[in-house]
């Protein structure tokens, strides 16, 4: 096989603190990789701005101006996070044998990106990167991510365990990828199902150098909701099935008071009563609830809105000459190009 043309897929949310240590890391490695002609000559970084409302895309934006392996996409607004990989991966797979998803932060070990592209070069069209262990995560956050991927595999959604969105993907897997046209997209759990030959790299997590994470609690708990009901009815049955349950113990329990009024031994209780009411309104509510949210799946994916509006695209930017003389400045280039835009 020639070496492949790669390309590395960032997406960044407000990461003005990190990107420029990510942006030097990533194109130290790249050109390494390209000076061993490991990887082509043409493999770009590309860093998919969702609508930061800092200084991201301005750093992204210069950085494209001074180096051809550094590449820019900003997205109109603030689409999510697995709307901007998929924004930065479509984008890539016109002029890439194959793409690398990674995060900002670098917590990912990028020295395993190596390991990916033998993997390719096997003949393996898709490979994951798994953590080995979650050391550094908080106890709470391991024993949640943990049952997590253990709840989704009893649910049947065929998830790898401790696998994020750290892979890579052959321009072959990203034209199927392109195929599933739903708006909730959950990329852990859809990748496996295109089937194609994969196998998994195992690495450790290392601990962010900058700036927060973009996944506090309330939206962690909200990915791994999607998840589930993106992927899975289990949900709707298992109020079913409770339901069912509570009908039979009715019966039961409607049997037993029967017998008590045969032998004229009831008594009235108002406490049992009311707490029987309590109980059956809250398991209603919470089944409506349940029922609401597939049926709110259902109206968004009727609309057939776009995941993402793309505002300014420099995956292909050409820099004219006249703008990039030697005694320009930084400045000088970035506002002659924004004249010309």
């Amino acid at each position: 096989m020639t070496t492949p043309v790669v390309t590395l897929v960032v997406p960044c949310y407000n990461e003005e603190a990190v990107l420029p240590y990510t942006m030097e890391i990533l194109q130290q490695y790249l050109e390494e990789l390209i000076n061993e002609q490991f990887i082509s000559n043409r493999s770009k970084i590309l860093f998919v701005d969702d609508g930061s409302k800092d200084q991201t895309w301005n750093l992204i934006y210069k950085a494209a101006l001074k180096t051809e392996i550094i590449r820019g996409l900003k997205l109109a607004g603030n689409a999510g996070h697995q709307n901007a990989l998929l924004a930065g991966m479509f984008a890539a797979k016109s002029t890439a044998d194959c793409v690398i998803s990674l995060d900002a932060d670098l917590q990912d070990d990028i020295s395993v990106i190596r390991e990916f592209i033998l993997k390719y070069k096997e003949g393996y069209e898709i490979v994951y990167g798994v953590r080995r262990k979650r050391d550094t995560d908080t106890l709470f956050k391991r024993k949640t991510a943990e049952g997590f991927y253990k709840l989704m595999g009893k649910m049947g959604v065929n998830l790898v365990y401790n696998h994020a969105d750290y892979r890579l993907m052959s321009k072959r897997s990203l034209e199927e990828l392109e195929r599933f046209d739903e708006v909730n997209l959950f990329l852990r759990g859809i990748v496996p199902l295109i089937g194609f030959q994969s196998t998994s790299v195992y690495y450790d997590r290392k601990e962010r150098t900058a700036g927060e994470t973009k996944y506090p609690l309330k939206k962690m708990l909200s990915f791994a909701f999607n998840g589930i009901t993106s992927f899975s009815v289990t949900p709707i049955r298992f109020v079913l099935l409770t339901g069912c349950t509570f009908f039979f113990v009715s019966l039961i329990v409607l049997s037993y008071f029967l017998v008590l009024k045969f032998f004229g031994r009831t008594e009235i209780g108002w406490t049992s009563l009311i707490a029987s009411i309590w109980l059956i309104g809250g398991l209603q509510l919470m089944a409506i609830g349940l029922i609401g949210e597939y049926i709110g799946k259902v109206y968004q994916e009727s609309k057939r809105r776009p995941k993402y509006i793309v505002d300014i695209d420099l995956f292909n930017l050409a820099i004219p000459k006249q703008l990039k003389n030697q005694d320009d400045t930084e400045d000088q280039i970035y506002n002659g190009l924004s004249e010309l835009n």
